[in-house]
């Protein structure tokens, strides 16, 4: 018993200390290693393994939008980056530059790549001349890297995984069109399958993406509080297409420049999972993306056919769920922990009396909830309790967004709110980057989005006192 209970308290309870729960969490969940890299993750099987199924799900709802998968290359001629100019400006701090092949020094610095954007520009400019090559519709899945000051597995690391979009069209209306499109299937994905409920809307001109016209995110609110932007969908208007010289034919037979959108989520998403849903025991996985959904575990398993009936109920499974059984040697307290530690949403017990009175039981992970079941009705019955669990742990996050969710109708409340309570603060603002600027100097709030549903809290600026132009969405964020 002293060995199980280790394996509990080796996680920090995390109001007690939220960063380091956080830490323990992936650690111990075995999400991830540290490596020898500064700011770079080994992103470990639990932890790919997720990933793998956010890129399987995410990629099926792309391509039914009609996108493409290519893939180019991790490097970028120094000249090409400089071809947009708030573009490099904007990654200038966290680009890394390769500077030698083998010995020799470069006749030009290589960058490897933040972001794709000038690559995916120099290309399409090759194969776009006429209005019947518009749109391309492309995604690739990769790697990026940026030189962050400050990492955190998963929120902020120097490398990390992501899927990138870029897209061209022969008009305005179809480049916005698109970049609504897509950020509206991330927030599909994340209410649906990962169970995070959003804020959706616009970012302000400060926090839009380098070179963007309009950047739309989705963001997120943790269990301490803290939001958290989850994915980007950016409309480049002709931007990238000026500087690049992508023109193209059209109807009338003059040339045209074409429209870009941009949008991207990364394994930082992982993150987002881990800190809305997890507990003082570990990680807590949606349903719909936990790479195992339930785990097997047999009670005296050394007693004749304890391990028969629980591979045998693995078989009636397997084609509807992924399951495994826990075979291994470790006490079925151990088990236990382990199950909860990694997320896995249920386990099922079986044992000799379970055995004698035909059942097992499923425990759910979110709520230790027991539920008895015939062994016969078991596939059914574990449909319902992971669709029951899948919809619970989204009304319960949902219901800490409404409960964390503030109107500040004047400074004295906006700062009462954020220091005693915190979560997301709906403010009405200016619209003056000066002022915007000003609140994060003063308390560390930024704006999160201006929501694309706009509500009238008052008709002057939470901070200045100017004539409001809209409701903003404030918050501290990772």
């Amino acid at each position: 018993m002293a060995k199980e209970k280790k394996l509990v308290e080796a996680i920090t309870p995390m109001d007690k200390d939220f960063a380091q729960w956080y830490t323990d969490v992936v650690t111990k969940a075995e999400l991830i290693s540290y490596s020898n890299v500064r700011g770079c993750m080994i992103i470990r099987p639990r932890g790919y393994a997720i990933w793998e199924n956010i890129q399987k799900q995410l990629d099926a709802r792309f391509k039914e939008t009609g996108v493409d998968n290519v893939y180019l290359p991790m490097l970028i001629p120094e000249s090409l980056l400089q071809k947009e100019k708030d573009h490099v400006e904007g990654f200038a701090p966290e680009v890394a530059w390769v500077t030698h092949g083998g010995e020799e020094k470069l006749s030009e610095r290589l960058c490897i790549r933040p972001t794709s954007e000038t690559l995916f520009c120099d290309h399409v400019k090759d194969i776009v001349h006429s209005y019947r090559d518009l749109p391309v519709v492309y995604n690739q899945w990769c790697s990026v890297l940026r030189w962050e000051k400050t990492t955190r597995p998963f929120l902020r690391s120097s490398e990390f995984l992501w899927q990138e979009g870029h897209t061209f069209h022969a008009t305005a209306e179809e480049a916005k069109e698109r970049t609504e499109q897509m950020l509206n299937v991330y927030a599909d994905f994340c209410e649906n399958v990962l169970a995070i409920p959003l804020v959706k809307g616009k970012k302000t001109d400060k926090e839009k993406f380098a070179g963007a016209e309009a950047t739309y995110t989705i963001e997120a609110l943790m269990h301490d509080c803290k939001a958290l932007q989850s994915g980007t969908s950016h409309n480049f208007g002709n931007g990238f297409a000026k500087a690049f010289g992508i023109e193209y034919t059209n109807k009338e037979n003059k040339l045209s420049p074409v429209y870009e959108t941009s949008w991207g989520m990364s394994t930082r998403i992982i993150g987002a999972i881990i800190m809305v849903h997890g507990d003082d025991s570990g990680l807590v996985l949606p349903p719909r993306i936990a790479p195992v959904q339930t785990m097997i575990i047999p009670i005296q398993q050394k007693k004749e056919g304890v391990l028969d009936k629980a591979f045998e109920i693995r078989d009636m499974l397997k084609s509807n769920f992924s399951v495994k059984v826990d075979d291994s040697d470790k006490s079925p307290g151990w088990k236990f922990s382990e199950q909860e530690i990694q997320g896995i949403p249920t386990r099922i017990e079986i044992g000799p009396k379970d055995i004698e009175k035909g059942q097992a039981v499923i425990v759910r992970r979110d709520t230790r909830e027991k539920i008895v079941t015939p062994i016969e009705k078991i596939e059914e019955t574990l449909a319902e309790v992971l669709e029951t669990m899948q919809n619970d742990m989204y009304n319960k996050a949902k219901a800490h967004l409404e409960k964390n969710t503030h109107i500040a109708h004047n400074w004295e409340e906006f700062n009462d709110i954020l220091e005693n309570q915190q979560g997301f603060i709906r403010a009405m603002w200016c619209g003056e980057r000066e002022c915007e600027e000003a609140i994060k100097d003063e308390n560390g709030a930024t704006t999160r989005c201006i929501p694309f549903v706009q509500a009238k809290h008052s008709d002057v600026c939470v901070h200045c006192g100017k004539p409001a132009k809209c409701e903003v969405y404030f918050g501290k964020a990772y």
